[in-house]
């Protein structure tokens, strides 16, 4: 019951009792500050504010923003969602790039008859003219920031022709996506030979490419298209991918987002490298006077150059050491010391550079002259920061890197030809150095061919495995790109700063006090308060949950390309480990809403590490655990050793429910709304794919027009993803509005509601009928908590005193959300007292350790923390029902 709860409590948040027109009040500031320390520079900045219900009409309201100074700055605003009375809830922003930002900025919203007209918009526009400019023809996007000017074919296999500084120098261009695939792999060593594999090779192929409308601050050039085999090569087209490129006034940077969805057969399609691929012109420019930079880790950079002419037995002069070695032109060679210049034929060139990152703990490093002569070894490191720098002192170059570079490994960059006219830059998202992606079933199917074997497998295992439904298919993997294009080689200081932009993006947020006073995200939670014992007790509590699991991902290694952003769900405490490899115990996939709980905890602290863990979450959770294409599309998968494996597909897995907070808070970040959009139709798959298939014991088999549907995870799973489309007002709003109020209304038309546990859905019309197993609609009362958080106060008295009544009795099971909305709607103090007493009677209590234990020795494979009392289902019931007890019924804490 409790894994129901929360999912449905948070959607309260999403409906309204009614509300009159919009105020639009004249004028209000609300201020936004850096998570962290301010950074030095910024390449631009897209941010969301929430906004109450009822003040600011979308069409009649203006946004602008100052610095710390009060100077006021350009700035690109929209809606990303709607209260129920058409007034704005959630606003997104953009600024532009900026080499001395501001600590903190005002944005001031203001009312005014027209001020969001056509007419108005495109004065606002004029007068806050930008360097950003964006054309648009047959055959090309062109986008020029001030800084760099980047051409976008449509069509063909590059998906930037060039990148360009103000100054005219062409620093990288003809970028493609590069993929490479076997058919097979080596089971084992002694194996090689043995087993017949074919290997092949691909590069982006475009099938469309838009830009966004408005192109003030920021543009969003989006490329869609797949991946195809190289000329002479029969593999099918397969791994398409979404695009989103990100450019901001005066920036000379790119910001990527790099979707992939897998459509290939475990059996035959093994990924063995995924990159990232730039041409750089070097022509003319000097081979010593050409530079690479690798990032390393905390800030350090492997600095070489092609042709070094440092460390030499013969001294070319201080100066000309010093120049090369901090990426400017050397001396005219003519003043070198001779012993020197007139040896530089004998220095080799060194043209090609590697650095692999295969797990979490190392790199290596290696360079060589050229192609088929042996590799040297460059000594390595730990955690590389994730970015390369190919270019020369007077050429310009390129740099390029991947966030959370070592966390998802294997991953890899590559410099080629670098003593050539043009050089060559790659960032692998999945390094060729590292074993070919193996997404084939972890076993054999154990003889569980039938529904009776697999329910008996799942009370050893608990995993509810099924022929066919391991897939992958589907499943896709979101990676974040940048692209800095430069003049001349920058200082090591500034790419050192740069990698540690591009792992730790800034990010503007209001304060917590703004999330809460909006209304926008909810009023079933509140702001940290420890001004009571009890209270500062539980606020300690919900840090050391977060704080241990911080920990945890850390010293468990959770860390790679799929699994990266996920937890653990259970502990073995004989073993000191996660049950990393016992069925529904090791993945989490989102189970009983972690997700919310973390976020939740962002919105009343503001704690960077918190968001920075929830973003993490969120990019994992919505792509990898979630299938958004194929007949599954829609659904996310039940927890287990694969991210895939198990057989229960879900749409509380993939609710909408999970992602919206970064959505928001991003000011609309486009893949989660992508993402958002796809949970729409996942009412389609209950005609196909029953959830309660292998339990069901009425015969009843789902058709086309008749489905099963439960009343809790499924219909919350659905509601959130109509009520999200609602919201954001977008292209299907309608469809889904009307979709929800149908069910809704179905629902009502059942003898006892929510209480009737189940019903029987049709998914081409929305109409609902009593259950099978349930003729007389007589009820199931353990349902009804998911009507509570639908009800706002005004309703909760309009409700039948019987269900009311129903609504105040304890739920096995649950940590007192059940009692909760009830006490709070009618300021019952019994009631929040029984709330209180349930919360302190199941899943962690007063008296646990709070607290872990430091393991070492042949115990355990390297030292850990450990806090054996404590599973993920615990730390996420519990610390929604802690946020949800302290907001809702503080008085009667004990």
């Amino acid at each position: 019951m409790a894994r129901l709860a929360a999912s449905l409590l948070a959607l309260s948040s999403l409906l309204g009792s009614g509300a009159s027109a919009p105020t639009n009040i004249t004028s209000e500031t609300v201020s936004v500050h850096w998570l962290g320390n301010a950074p030095n520079q910024t390449i631009g900045t897209t941010f969301g504010l929430p906004w109450p219900k009822g003040k600011y009409d979308a069409k009649k309201t203006d946004f602008t923003i100052s610095g710390g100074s009060g100077e006021s700055l350009p700035l690109e605003s929209w809606v990303n969602a709607y209260w129920p009375d058409g007034s704005i809830k959630w606003s997104g922003h953009a600024i532009g790039a900026s080499d001395s930002p501001s600590g903190e900025y005002t944005v001031t919203a203001s009312g005014s008859p027209a001020s969001n007209s056509t007419c108005a918009r495109r004065a606002k526009r004029a007068a806050q003219a930008t360097a950003l400019t964006v054309s648009e023809s047959d055959d090309s996007v062109d986008v020029d920031t001030g800084k760099i000017a980047v051409s976008f074919p449509k069509k063909g296999s590059s998906i930037i022709s060039s990148i360009e500084t103000a100054n005219g120098n062409t620093v990288g261009r003809n970028g493609k996506l590069v993929l490479h695939s076997q058919s097979a792999v080596n089971e084992d060593a002694q194996d090689r030979g043995k087993t017949a594999i074919d290997y092949h090779n691909f590069e982006s192929d475009i099938h469309n490419v838009t830009v966004s409308e408005e192109n003030t601050v920021r543009t969003l050039v989006t490329v869609r298209g797949a991946h195809k085999a190289s000329s002479g090569d029969s593999h099918v087209d397969w791994l398409p991918f979404v695009l989103r490129f990100y450019l901001y006034a005066d920036s000379e940077a790119i910001r990527l987002v790099h979707t992939v969805i897998y459509d290939g057969k475990t059996d035959k399609d093994f990924i063995s490298g995924l990159g990232i691929r730039f041409q750089v012109p070097l022509k003319g420019e000097e081979v010593y006077n050409r530079h690479v930079r690798l990032a390393g880790p905390d800030g350090g950079l492997l600095s070489e150059a092609v042709r070094g002419i440092t460390g030499l037995r013969r001294d070319p002069g201080a100066t000309v050491r010093t120049a090369q070695f901090e990426g400017q032109k050397t001396p005219d060679i003519g003043t070198w010391d001779t012993r020197v210049s007139s040896r530089m034929q004998w220095i080799p060139e060194w043209n090609d550079f590697s650095l692999s990152q295969l797990s979490p703990d190392g790199f290596t490093l290696k360079k060589r002259t050229k192609a088929g002569q042996s590799w040297v070894t460059i000594p390595g490191a730990t955690r590389s920061g994730g970015l390369a720098y190919l270019g020369g002192a007077t050429a310009g170059g390129l740099a390029v890197g991947l966030r959370d570079f070592w966390k998802r490994h294997p991953t890899g960059l590559d410099i080629r030809n670098a003593a050539a006219d043009e050089g060559e830059i790659t960032l692998w998202l999945y390094s060729p150095e590292g074993s070919p992606l193996d997404l084939r079933p972890y076993h054999d199917g154990l003889g569980l061919d039938t529904y009776a074997k697999q329910l008996d497998a799942l009370e050893i295992t608990y995993e509810d495995w099924e022929q066919d439904l391991d897939t992958p298919y589907g499943i896709a993997r979101s990676s974040e790109v940048f692209l800095f294009g430069f003049e001349s080689t920058p200082s090591r200081d500034e790419l050192s700063d740069l990698t540690t932009y591009i792992n730790k993006p800034p990010v503007l947020v209001p304060k917590p006090e703004t999330f809460h006073e909006s209304g926008a995200v909810g009023s079933y939670w509140g702001l940290p308060d420890t001004s009571s014992p009890s209270a500062a007790v539980l606020e300690g509590h919900l840090d050391f949950l977060l704080d241990f699991y911080f920990k945890q991902v850390e010293q468990r290694r959770w860390y790679g390309f799929l699994d990266y952003g996920d937890v653990m769900h259970t502990y073995d405490v004989d073993r000191h480990q996660w049950r990393y490899d016992i069925g529904g115990y090791a993945w989490d996939n989102s189970e009983l809403s972690p997700d919310l709980f973390i976020w939740l905890q962002f919105l009343r602290t503001g704690r960077e590490d918190v968001y920075r863990f929830a973003e993490a979450m969120t990019r994992h959770t919505g792509e990898v655990d979630v299938y958004h294409i194929g007949p599954l599309k829609g659904l996310g998968t039940r927890h287990g050793i694969q991210h895939f494996s198990d057989s229960a597909k879900q749409a509380r897995i993939s609710t909408a429910q999970y992602r919206k907070y970064f959505y928001y808070v991003s000011g609309g970040d486009e893949r989660i709304g992508e993402i958002l959009e796809e949970t729409l139709d996942v009412d389609q798959t209950y005609a196909k794919l029953d959830p309660n298939r292998k339990v069901r014991g009425d015969g009843v088999k789902p058709t086309e027009t008749a489905a099963p549907i439960g009343l809790g995870t499924d219909f919350s799973g659905l509601a959130a993803g109509w009520l999200v489309e609602w919201e954001r007002r977008g292209p299907r709003y309608e469809e889904a509005l009307t979709k929800l109020t149908k069910v809704a209304s179905g629902i009502a038309s059942l003898k006892n509601g929510f209480v009737s546990g189940s019903a029987i859905y049709n998914p081409t019309n929305g109409d609902l009928s009593p259950p099978p197993a349930d003729p007389d609609n007589s009820g199931n009362v353990a349902s009804l908590i998911f009507l509570l958080s639908l009800v706002s106060s005004r309703n909760w008295s309009k409700l039948p005193a019987t269900v009311r009544t129903l609504a105040a009795e304890p739920c096995p099971g649950s940590l007192s959300p059940d009692g909760l909305m009830p006490s709070h709607k009618t300021d019952n103090s019994s009631l929040a007292a029984r709330a209180w007493a349930e919360y302190n009677r199941d899943g962690l209590r007063a008296n646990a350790p709070w607290a872990s234990v430091r393991l070492e020795g042949s115990a355990v494979l390297h030292p850990i923390d450990e806090a054996a009392f404590i599973s993920t289902n615990d730390f996420s019931q519990y610390g929604l029902a802690t946020i949800q007890n302290l907001a809702l019924a503080r008085e009667a804490l004990p």
